[in-house]
């Protein structure tokens, strides 16, 4: 089934919830739905198939792809919001959502390396010594060039403070890398001539845990003053990942200095690797749960359109077989999907909102950074889960059709499985959402998003949806009640880590609550003036299904959070 990018739908979310009016998207957003169609949705089916592989110790990417990435990256799509001072567009990071979101739908394990490129652009952006700007940012903004993200190596997992990689000055500026990594994306591969790994390492005399880590700049190949390439530096790829998706993806083992040391830069501070790293990282969080709202979006697309197809049964008062589409219980799924999908959606574009509004600093800038830092967890977290639920729901309405390979449902349930792993497992999210957000020292920004909940619902009841705004009141009071415990058990952290991710899922919840409420407020208000768009009547329709169907289950969540308790043990 041909992905066609929801343009309509994007653009619609972008304006309510991002602030972004349709005369600042539309030229960007129809070419980059152009492009996702016609260009790189054709080869998503043929990449999984035939993945990437190793031959003669040289990573092969799928038939075409290095052409197809020349062709993406010449056209200027890596650098939509990249800084204009070194080639980007300078576009805000809305945009640049709303274009990633049509990549990853249309081949995720395509989009997947430009991701770590443009979150490296950030990092050394704000963090890069004048020199190495002036010699990386360039090729990286325009996409010559591709970036790595290396931490994780097999003893150390989420665990980075057990990382053993290590790092000795050379006496001219350079450091000498030796170590081993694991699960490199993009790590080695054949789109472009150079790589540049980010890569954690420990100085001597480091610090023990995550206090001892430095951040190093690794070129694939050494480069000249002029900008050309020299020698190949002491870096390798020594295997490739098989795995459950995103088969085109190489996903590598990396070794660093099996010969003299690969040479590399120090990336800001001695020791402050790991807080330079999470720059790379927030970018890239909130493209993963980006990755789950794209995935989600095709899955929807496929089962739509095999279940107006598919002929099974009869369904109520006719007397034919039937499109499984006219069955109850498959409109139900379908509506779920559609609903989580622009749930999801919406969260999304208030955090790239926020982004910017930070980025572009002045009054609210700095509580504009606190939104994006609270809500970037959440994203990551809740729409990478709810890409894995809306392509299971996929498989289901295809039924054993969704099981077998040749329908493609399969493959969206294999790819949207590892969203919730990587760029930080959910599990740590959550951890991050409860202890470093909601109850860091002198934030009371959770409150001021229930007081926003207080505001919407007062704003559905004078739009005439009185249910929707019973929800958003609802939700509120259920958060403040859940966010209340967790201050008064902030001493007991032991407490709060049982609890951390149903309150992730439950404040994720309460806040999509009143955005799709606002997207049907604003819906409801342009049908009365006598604009009655489809994809105004299809916000009501998510709104009222979502706030009947999920939000309806947060008094239950709750009660899940205040218990905390763990009540198993295991040998």
């Amino acid at each position: 089934m041909p992905y066609r990018a929801p343009v309509d739908a994007v653009r619609f979310s972008l304006d309510v919830h991002a602030g972004l009016t349709p005369d600042r998207s539309e030229g960007i957003l129809e070419e980059a739905a152009r492009f996702a169609e016609e260009r790189l949705a054709p080869g998503n089916r043929p990449g999984d198939r035939q993945g990437s592989r190793m031959e003669a110790g040289a990573v092969v990417t799928p038939e075409g792809w290095p052409a197809l990435y020349r062709e993406w990256a010449g056209s200027g799509w890596n650098s939509v919001d990249m800084p204009e001072e070194w080639g980007g567009m300078g576009l805000p990071t809305r945009l640049a959502t709303a274009t990633m979101e049509f990549w990853t739908s249309a081949c995720m394990a395509f989009a997947l390396g430009p991701v770590l490129t443009q979150g490296a652009v950030d990092t050394l952006e704000i963090h890069g010594s004048a020199a190495l700007k002036g010699m990386y940012l360039p090729r990286l903004v325009s996409g010559e060039w591709t970036a790595t993200m290396n931490l994780t190596e097999p003893q150390a997992g989420s665990d980075l403070g057990l990382l053993r990689s290590k790092a000795e000055p050379a006496g001219d500026g350079t450091y000498r890398i030796r170590g081993s990594k694991i699960f490199i994306t993009y790590g080695e591969h054949d789109l472009t001539e150079n790589i540049l790994h980010l890569v954690l390492a420990r100085l001597p005399g480091a610090p023990e845990g995550t206090k001892g880590i430095s951040l190093f700049l690794v070129p694939k190949f050494l480069v000249h003053a002029d900008g050309t390439l020299g020698a190949r530096n002491d870096v390798a790829c020594t295997g490739l990942e098989h795995k459950l998706g995103i088969h085109g993806s190489p996903t590598c083992s990396m070794a660093f200095g099996q010969g003299a040391g690969a040479i590399g830069w120090l990336v800001g501070e001695p020791h402050r690797g790991l807080a330079c790293m999470f720059t790379m990282m927030n970018k890239a969080r909130l493209f993963t749960g980006l990755q789950g709202v794209a995935i989600a979006e095709r899955a929807f697309q496929h089962a739509l359109a095999f279940a107006r197809e598919r002929k099974q049964g009869r369904a109520p008062g006719t007397r034919q077989t039937s499109p499984i589409i006219d069955h109850p219980d498959v409109q139900r799924n379908l509506l779920r999907m559609r609903a989580l999908t622009a749930a999801g959606r919406a969260l999304a574009h208030r955090a790239a909102a926020a982004i910017d509004r930070a980025r572009e600093g002045g009054p609210g800038g700095e509580e504009a950074g606190e939104r994006a830092a609270l809500l970037t967890p959440i994203v990551k977290a809740y729409c990478s889960d709810l890409g894995c639920e809306v392509t299971s729901l996929g498989v289901q309405i295809h039924g054993g059709m969704g099981y077998v390979e040749e329908t493609g449902a399969a493959q969206l349930f294999r790819d949207a499985r590892i969203t919730p792993i990587y760029e930080g497992t959910n599990g740590i999210q959550a951890i991050d959402l409860v202890l470093r957000k909601v109850l860091r020292p002198g934030s009371g920004l959770a409150e001021v998003m229930i007081a926003e909940l207080a505001a919407t619902a007062a704003a559905a009841r004078s739009a005439g949806l009185p249910r929707l705004a019973e929800a958003c009141s609802d939700a509120g009071s259920v958060l403040a009640e859940a966010i209340e415990w967790l201050r008064q058990n902030a001493g007991a952290p032991e407490r709060l880590l049982g609890s951390a991710t149903p309150f992730l899922r439950l404040f994720a919840t309460g806040l999509t609550t009143g955005f799709l409420t606002e997207a049907a407020i604003v819906a409801a208000r342009r049908r009365a003036a006598g604009q009655d768009l489809a994809i105004y009547r299809q916000a009501l329709d998510d709104a009222r299904y979502y706030t009947e169907n999920e939000t309806v289950l947060m008094p239950g969540m709750g009660r899940i959070v205040m218990q905390s308790e763990i009540l198993a043990e295991f040998a």
